[in-house]
């Protein structure tokens, strides 16, 4: 292990994994390639791991497993396996449909901003992002990297009812609501991608570490895809080969 990383306790059936407490891609990518690392060792007992930006739990059975043997199989598993500029993150690209109904806060932040709405559209689809985390609802990721010129205030008065599939910005993050719910990010675009899906083995379609572009379509494109989608089609595209941290920062 390269990084500085504290292995300690969190309650009675986890194990927390810390980093350094910043939002640096390094440390991202660091918890990235622990979770890859932890899951190729197989280790017994563990019944769930929880990535974060920063941090790493690791929950296991204590009937099963102790403490202090788990901890010493994680030490050694981090230390063997773990070399975060290896680790190739997975790439995504999403499909959104900008402005109107599906991003109603396209035009007020291209006002605030002073740049046309073709201009934050070119903006946010240009980068590759970061997933810092999964948080808030079963799929939401935090996505980084956020260009300044997009940062942005939460909504003083949060939405009560966001669609599925909207996407925010909000502060230096940007990021998809997986589920209709209510929320406080500024709205500027939707994707007919099921981010989260409990009909499939792994309903969670993003992880921390990956890394994810927006690709803007039209609203009849949008309108095909989500027919496809509900047709049990994927939308989403993963793209093969290499990719670092660098290429979405």
């Amino acid at each position: 292990m390269n990084h500085s990383v504290s292995i300690c306790p969190s309650g009675d059936s986890a194990i927390l994994i810390q980093t350094e407490q910043t939002l640096d891609p390094a440390n991202i990518a660091f918890i990235g390639a622990a979770a890859s690392s932890i899951r190729e060792a197989r280790i017994i007992g563990i019944t769930d791991l929880i990535p974060a930006s920063c941090s790493l739990m690791v929950c296991y059975d204590p009937t099963v497993v102790s403490y202090r043997e788990l901890k010493k199989q994680l030490e050694s598993a981090l230390t063997e396996n773990t070399d975060s500029t290896a680790h190739v993150q997975r790439r995504f690209v999403i499909p959104a449909v900008y402005g109107g109904v599906y991003g109603p806060d396209l035009a007020r932040i291209a006002e605030e901003k002073g740049l046309s709405c073709e201009e934050v559209i070119s903006i946010h689809t240009s980068a590759y992002y970061p997933v810092y985390m999964i948080g808030f609802l079963p799929g939401f990721p935090y996505l980084g990297g956020l260009d300044e010129r997009l940062h942005a205030k939460r909504l003083e008065e949060p939405r009560l009812k966001i669609p599925a599939g909207s996407i925010g910005i909000a502060g230096s993050q940007t990021g998809i609501y997986p589920m209709e719910s209510p929320g406080g990010w500024n709205l500027i675009a939707r994707t007919p991608v099921r981010i989260f899906d409990p009909s499939k083995k792994e309903p969670v379609l993003l992880r921390a570490s990956d890394l994810v572009r927006f690709m803007p379509v039209s609203e009849k494109e949008f309108e095909m895809m989500e027919q496809a989608v509900r047709d049990g089609k994927d939308v989403c595209i993963e793209e093969k080969g290499d990719a670092s941290w660098e290429s979405g920062l």
